[in-house]
Protein backbone atom coordinates (compact mmCIF):
# COMPACT_ATOMS: atom_id res chain seq x y z
CA UNK A 1 0.00 0.00 0.00
CA UNK A 2 1.52 3.38 -1.01
CA UNK A 3 2.52 5.81 1.72
CA UNK A 4 2.96 9.56 2.03
CA UNK A 5 6.66 9.03 1.37
CA UNK A 6 5.88 7.25 -1.91
CA UNK A 7 3.67 10.15 -3.01
CA UNK A 8 6.32 12.71 -1.97
CA UNK A 9 9.00 10.88 -3.91
CA UNK A 10 6.83 10.65 -7.03
CA UNK A 11 5.92 14.36 -6.87
CA UNK A 12 9.40 15.52 -5.90
CA UNK A 13 8.18 17.34 -2.81
CA UNK A 14 8.45 16.93 0.95
CA UNK A 15 6.08 14.66 2.94
CA UNK A 16 4.86 17.84 4.70
CA UNK A 17 3.69 19.26 1.37
CA UNK A 18 1.78 16.05 0.61
CA UNK A 19 0.16 16.20 4.05
CA UNK A 20 -0.92 19.80 3.50
CA UNK A 21 -2.56 18.92 0.19
CA UNK A 22 -4.31 15.82 1.55
CA UNK A 23 -5.56 17.47 4.74
CA UNK A 24 -6.02 21.02 3.47
CA UNK A 25 -3.99 22.11 6.45
CA UNK A 26 -1.64 24.72 5.01
CA UNK A 27 -0.63 26.89 2.05
CA UNK A 28 0.62 25.12 -1.08
CA UNK A 29 1.32 26.80 -4.41
CA UNK A 30 -0.95 25.81 -7.34
CA UNK A 31 2.02 24.30 -9.17
CA UNK A 32 3.04 22.04 -6.26
CA UNK A 33 -0.60 21.15 -5.54
CA UNK A 34 -1.05 19.96 -9.12
CA UNK A 35 2.10 17.80 -8.88
CA UNK A 36 0.95 16.25 -5.60
CA UNK A 37 -2.57 15.57 -6.90
CA UNK A 38 -1.13 13.87 -9.98
CA UNK A 39 1.16 11.75 -7.79
CA UNK A 40 -1.82 10.80 -5.61
CA UNK A 41 -3.64 9.50 -8.68
CA UNK A 42 -0.61 7.64 -10.02
CA UNK A 43 0.22 5.93 -6.73
CA UNK A 44 -3.37 5.25 -5.67
CA UNK A 45 -2.67 6.61 -2.20
CA UNK A 46 -5.65 6.49 0.21
CA UNK A 47 -5.48 8.85 3.22
CA UNK A 48 -5.81 7.33 6.67
CA UNK A 49 -8.98 9.16 7.73
CA UNK A 50 -9.12 7.36 11.06
CA UNK A 51 -5.73 8.73 12.08
CA UNK A 52 -6.65 12.18 10.80
CA UNK A 53 -9.90 12.14 12.77
CA UNK A 54 -8.02 11.25 15.93
CA UNK A 55 -5.79 14.28 15.41
CA UNK A 56 -8.54 16.74 14.52
CA UNK A 57 -11.25 15.26 16.78
CA UNK A 58 -13.59 15.54 13.79
CA UNK A 59 -15.23 12.79 11.76
CA UNK A 60 -16.71 14.94 8.96
CA UNK A 61 -19.92 12.97 9.55
CA UNK A 62 -23.41 14.31 10.27
CA UNK A 63 -26.04 12.04 11.77
CA UNK A 64 -29.69 12.03 10.70
CA UNK A 65 -32.59 10.48 12.60
CA UNK A 66 -35.76 10.36 10.52
CA UNK A 67 -39.18 8.80 11.17
CA UNK A 68 -40.15 7.25 7.83
CA UNK A 69 -37.72 6.75 4.96
CA UNK A 70 -40.54 5.59 2.66
CA UNK A 71 -42.36 8.94 2.77
CA UNK A 72 -41.51 10.89 -0.42
CA UNK A 73 -41.54 14.18 1.51
CA UNK A 74 -38.73 13.00 3.74
CA UNK A 75 -36.91 11.54 0.74
CA UNK A 76 -36.73 15.02 -0.77
CA UNK A 77 -35.67 16.51 2.58
CA UNK A 78 -32.77 14.04 2.64
CA UNK A 79 -31.82 14.93 -0.94
CA UNK A 80 -31.41 18.53 0.15
CA UNK A 81 -29.39 17.45 3.17
CA UNK A 82 -27.08 15.21 1.15
CA UNK A 83 -26.42 17.93 -1.42
CA UNK A 84 -25.53 20.49 1.25
CA UNK A 85 -23.38 18.00 3.18
CA UNK A 86 -21.56 16.93 0.01
CA UNK A 87 -20.86 20.55 -0.93
CA UNK A 88 -19.30 21.04 2.50
CA UNK A 89 -17.19 17.88 2.30
CA UNK A 90 -19.27 16.10 4.94
CA UNK A 91 -20.95 12.70 4.98
CA UNK A 92 -24.52 11.99 6.07
CA UNK A 93 -25.21 8.92 8.19
CA UNK A 94 -28.95 8.16 7.98
CA UNK A 95 -31.11 6.15 10.38
CA UNK A 96 -34.84 5.36 10.31
CA UNK A 97 -37.06 5.06 13.41
CA UNK A 98 -40.35 3.84 11.87
CA UNK A 99 -42.02 6.68 13.84
CA UNK A 100 -41.18 4.98 17.16
CA UNK A 101 -39.89 7.26 19.95
CA UNK A 102 -38.09 4.35 21.66
CA UNK A 103 -36.26 3.49 18.44
CA UNK A 104 -35.38 7.15 18.01
CA UNK A 105 -33.50 7.17 21.31
CA UNK A 106 -31.62 4.02 20.33
CA UNK A 107 -30.61 5.56 16.99
CA UNK A 108 -29.52 8.83 18.63
CA UNK A 109 -27.36 6.88 21.07
CA UNK A 110 -25.81 4.89 18.24
CA UNK A 111 -24.95 7.99 16.22
CA UNK A 112 -23.44 9.74 19.24
CA UNK A 113 -21.30 6.68 19.93
CA UNK A 114 -19.99 6.98 16.37
CA UNK A 115 -18.89 10.51 17.22
CA UNK A 116 -20.85 12.40 14.57
CA UNK A 117 -19.92 16.08 14.43
CA UNK A 118 -23.57 17.12 14.59
CA UNK A 119 -27.06 15.65 14.58
CA UNK A 120 -30.16 16.36 12.48
CA UNK A 121 -33.38 14.99 13.92
CA UNK A 122 -36.96 14.71 12.66
CA UNK A 123 -38.47 13.52 15.95
CA UNK A 124 -41.05 10.75 16.11
CA UNK A 125 -42.46 12.34 19.26
CA UNK A 126 -41.12 14.86 21.73
CA UNK A 127 -37.57 16.03 21.08
CA UNK A 128 -36.77 16.47 24.79
CA UNK A 129 -34.80 13.22 25.20
CA UNK A 130 -32.87 13.73 21.96
CA UNK A 131 -32.00 17.29 23.00
CA UNK A 132 -30.83 16.10 26.40
CA UNK A 133 -28.64 13.33 24.96
CA UNK A 134 -26.98 15.71 22.48
CA UNK A 135 -26.45 18.34 25.15
CA UNK A 136 -24.78 15.82 27.46
CA UNK A 137 -22.56 14.61 24.61
CA UNK A 138 -21.65 18.14 23.54
CA UNK A 139 -22.95 17.52 20.01
CA UNK A 140 -24.84 20.27 18.14
CA UNK A 141 -28.45 19.44 17.26
CA UNK A 142 -30.86 20.82 14.65
CA UNK A 143 -34.53 19.81 14.79
CA UNK A 144 -36.13 19.50 11.35
CA UNK A 145 -39.81 19.72 10.32
CA UNK A 146 -41.02 19.86 13.92
CA UNK A 147 -41.83 22.50 16.51
CA UNK A 148 -39.74 21.58 19.56
CA UNK A 149 -41.27 21.89 22.99
CA UNK A 150 -37.81 22.58 24.46
CA UNK A 151 -36.37 26.08 24.33
CA UNK A 152 -32.92 26.91 23.03
CA UNK A 153 -32.81 24.48 20.09
CA UNK A 154 -31.98 25.25 16.47
CA UNK A 155 -34.95 24.50 14.19
CA UNK A 156 -35.64 24.43 10.46
CA UNK A 157 -39.24 23.81 9.41
CA UNK A 158 -41.99 25.02 7.14
CA UNK A 159 -45.00 27.00 8.31
CA UNK A 160 -47.27 23.94 8.19
CA UNK A 161 -49.80 25.59 10.49
CA UNK A 162 -50.01 28.51 8.07
CA UNK A 163 -50.40 26.12 5.14
CA UNK A 164 -53.25 24.32 6.91
CA UNK A 165 -54.87 27.68 7.60
CA UNK A 166 -54.77 28.58 3.87
CA UNK A 167 -56.38 25.25 2.98
CA UNK A 168 -59.12 25.91 5.52
CA UNK A 169 -59.75 29.36 4.06
CA UNK A 170 -59.98 27.88 0.57
CA UNK A 171 -62.62 25.37 1.60
CA UNK A 172 -64.68 27.96 3.49
CA UNK A 173 -64.68 30.19 0.39
CA UNK A 174 -65.93 27.23 -1.64
CA UNK A 175 -68.95 27.01 0.66
CA UNK A 176 -68.12 24.01 2.87
CA UNK A 177 -69.47 24.11 6.41
CA UNK A 178 -68.91 20.63 7.82
CA UNK A 179 -65.25 19.66 7.56
CA UNK A 180 -62.76 17.28 9.11
CA UNK A 181 -59.04 16.97 9.83
CA UNK A 182 -57.21 13.65 9.68
CA UNK A 183 -53.80 14.06 11.29
CA UNK A 184 -50.92 12.28 13.02
CA UNK A 185 -50.35 11.33 16.67
CA UNK A 186 -51.57 13.81 19.25
CA UNK A 187 -48.18 13.71 21.01
CA UNK A 188 -46.46 15.07 17.86
CA UNK A 189 -46.60 18.91 17.88
CA UNK A 190 -46.74 19.03 14.08
CA UNK A 191 -49.95 16.98 14.05
CA UNK A 192 -51.57 19.33 16.55
CA UNK A 193 -50.34 22.48 14.76
CA UNK A 194 -51.83 21.42 11.42
CA UNK A 195 -55.23 20.75 13.00
CA UNK A 196 -55.05 24.09 14.83
CA UNK A 197 -54.22 26.04 11.67
CA UNK A 198 -57.15 24.53 9.80
CA UNK A 199 -59.54 25.09 12.72
CA UNK A 200 -58.48 28.75 12.95
CA UNK A 201 -59.68 29.39 9.39
CA UNK A 202 -63.08 27.88 10.16
CA UNK A 203 -63.41 29.85 13.39
CA UNK A 204 -62.67 33.11 11.59
CA UNK A 205 -65.39 32.24 9.05
CA UNK A 206 -67.91 31.66 11.85
CA UNK A 207 -68.20 27.95 11.04
CA UNK A 208 -68.38 24.94 13.37
CA UNK A 209 -65.04 23.49 14.48
CA UNK A 210 -63.85 20.62 12.28
CA UNK A 211 -64.01 17.02 13.38
CA UNK A 212 -60.41 16.14 14.27
CA UNK A 213 -59.17 12.55 14.28
CA UNK A 214 -55.64 11.82 15.47
CA UNK A 215 -53.88 8.70 14.19
CA UNK A 216 -50.58 8.15 12.39
CA UNK A 217 -48.93 9.86 9.44
CA UNK A 218 -49.43 6.72 7.34
CA UNK A 219 -51.48 5.42 4.42
CA UNK A 220 -53.11 2.77 6.61
CA UNK A 221 -54.11 5.35 9.22
CA UNK A 222 -55.55 7.63 6.53
CA UNK A 223 -57.68 4.75 5.27
CA UNK A 224 -58.95 3.75 8.72
CA UNK A 225 -59.60 7.30 9.90
CA UNK A 226 -61.60 8.03 6.76
CA UNK A 227 -63.77 4.95 7.23
CA UNK A 228 -64.54 6.12 10.78
CA UNK A 229 -65.12 9.69 9.65
CA UNK A 230 -67.70 8.77 7.04
CA UNK A 231 -69.93 7.41 9.80
CA UNK A 232 -70.25 10.92 11.31
CA UNK A 233 -73.53 12.81 11.17
CA UNK A 234 -73.64 15.18 9.45
CA UNK A 235 -71.09 13.67 7.12
CA UNK A 236 -68.25 16.12 6.34
CA UNK A 237 -68.24 17.53 2.83
CA UNK A 238 -64.50 18.27 2.91
CA UNK A 239 -61.44 16.59 4.43
CA UNK A 240 -58.01 18.00 5.24
CA UNK A 241 -55.38 15.24 5.23
CA UNK A 242 -52.42 16.45 7.29
CA UNK A 243 -49.77 14.71 5.17
CA UNK A 244 -49.41 13.01 1.80
CA UNK A 245 -49.66 9.43 3.10
CA UNK A 246 -52.90 10.19 4.96
CA UNK A 247 -54.24 11.74 1.74
CA UNK A 248 -53.50 8.57 -0.25
CA UNK A 249 -55.18 6.41 2.39
CA UNK A 250 -58.19 8.73 2.34
CA UNK A 251 -58.48 8.38 -1.43
CA UNK A 252 -58.47 4.59 -1.14
CA UNK A 253 -61.16 4.59 1.56
CA UNK A 254 -63.44 6.98 -0.32
CA UNK A 255 -63.10 4.83 -3.43
CA UNK A 256 -64.13 1.75 -1.42
CA UNK A 257 -67.18 3.66 -0.18
CA UNK A 258 -68.06 4.69 -3.76
CA UNK A 259 -67.64 8.34 -2.84
CA UNK A 260 -66.23 10.58 -5.56
CA UNK A 261 -63.64 13.32 -5.10
CA UNK A 262 -64.62 16.19 -5.19
CA UNK A 263 -68.28 15.58 -6.15
CA UNK A 264 -69.16 13.81 -2.89
CA UNK A 265 -66.23 14.83 -0.68
CA UNK A 266 -63.60 17.49 -1.33
CA UNK A 267 -60.04 16.57 -0.32
CA UNK A 268 -57.01 18.77 0.38
CA UNK A 269 -53.64 17.87 1.87
CA UNK A 270 -50.34 19.08 3.20
CA UNK A 271 -47.28 18.14 1.07
CA UNK A 272 -47.44 17.35 -2.60
CA UNK A 273 -46.80 13.97 -4.20
CA UNK A 274 -43.83 13.65 -6.58
CA UNK A 275 -44.86 13.76 -10.24
CA UNK A 276 -43.44 10.28 -10.81
CA UNK A 277 -45.90 8.83 -8.26
CA UNK A 278 -49.11 10.10 -9.88
CA UNK A 279 -50.47 9.81 -13.41
CA UNK A 280 -52.54 12.96 -13.13
CA UNK A 281 -51.88 15.49 -10.34
CA UNK A 282 -55.27 16.35 -8.89
CA UNK A 283 -54.74 16.94 -5.15
CA UNK A 284 -55.02 20.49 -3.83
CA UNK A 285 -52.09 20.97 -1.44
CA UNK A 286 -50.09 23.34 0.69
CA UNK A 287 -46.61 22.09 -0.22
CA UNK A 288 -43.61 22.41 2.04
CA UNK A 289 -40.24 23.14 0.35
CA UNK A 290 -38.73 19.77 1.24
CA UNK A 291 -35.29 20.04 -0.36
CA UNK A 292 -34.80 23.59 0.87
CA UNK A 293 -35.69 22.47 4.40
CA UNK A 294 -32.98 19.79 4.18
CA UNK A 295 -30.38 22.12 2.72
CA UNK A 296 -31.01 24.90 5.23
CA UNK A 297 -30.91 22.41 8.12
CA UNK A 298 -27.42 21.20 7.17
CA UNK A 299 -26.19 24.77 6.67
CA UNK A 300 -27.47 25.72 10.12
CA UNK A 301 -25.90 22.64 11.72
CA UNK A 302 -22.52 23.42 10.13
CA UNK A 303 -22.71 26.97 11.49
CA UNK A 304 -23.52 25.62 14.93
CA UNK A 305 -20.53 23.23 14.77
CA UNK A 306 -18.32 26.25 14.06
CA UNK A 307 -20.09 28.48 16.59
CA UNK A 308 -21.37 26.22 19.39
CA UNK A 309 -22.18 29.19 21.63
CA UNK A 310 -24.20 31.10 19.04
CA UNK A 311 -27.81 32.12 19.63
CA UNK A 312 -30.30 29.36 18.65
CA UNK A 313 -32.13 30.02 15.39
CA UNK A 314 -35.55 29.08 14.06
CA UNK A 315 -35.81 29.12 10.27
CA UNK A 316 -39.47 29.10 9.22
CA UNK A 317 -40.10 28.60 5.49
CA UNK A 318 -43.42 29.35 3.73
CA UNK A 319 -45.63 26.71 2.14
CA UNK A 320 -47.00 27.02 -1.40
CA UNK A 321 -50.72 26.61 -2.05
CA UNK A 322 -51.50 24.71 -5.27
CA UNK A 323 -55.20 24.45 -6.12
CA UNK A 324 -56.20 21.46 -8.24
CA UNK A 325 -59.37 19.54 -8.94
CA UNK A 326 -59.69 17.61 -5.63
CA UNK A 327 -61.02 20.68 -3.80
CA UNK A 328 -63.74 21.15 -6.41
CA UNK A 329 -65.67 24.32 -7.16
CA UNK A 330 -68.19 26.35 -5.15
CA UNK A 331 -70.96 24.28 -3.56
CA UNK A 332 -74.50 25.30 -2.71
CA UNK A 333 -74.49 25.96 1.02
CA UNK A 334 -76.69 23.41 2.79
CA UNK A 335 -76.98 21.22 -0.32
CA UNK A 336 -75.43 18.25 1.42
Amino acid sequence: MPTVLDVAKRAGVSPMTVSRVVNGSGPVSPKLRARVEQALKETGYVPNTVARNLRTKRTDTLGLVMPDITNPFFTHVVRGMEAAARDAGRYLLLTNTDQRPDEEQRMVSMLLQRQVDGLLAIPAGSCADTARMCREAGVPLVIVDRRPEVAGIDVVRADAEGGAYELGRLLTRLGHEHMAVLTGPEYVPTAVDRAAGFAKALEEAGLPAPVVIFGDFSLEAGHDMTRRLMQEEPRPTAIFAANNFIAIGTQHALDELSLRIPDDVALVGLDDLPAEMVTFPFLTVAAQPAEEIGRRAVELLLRRIQEPDGEPEEILLPTELTVRSSSGGPIAVGAR
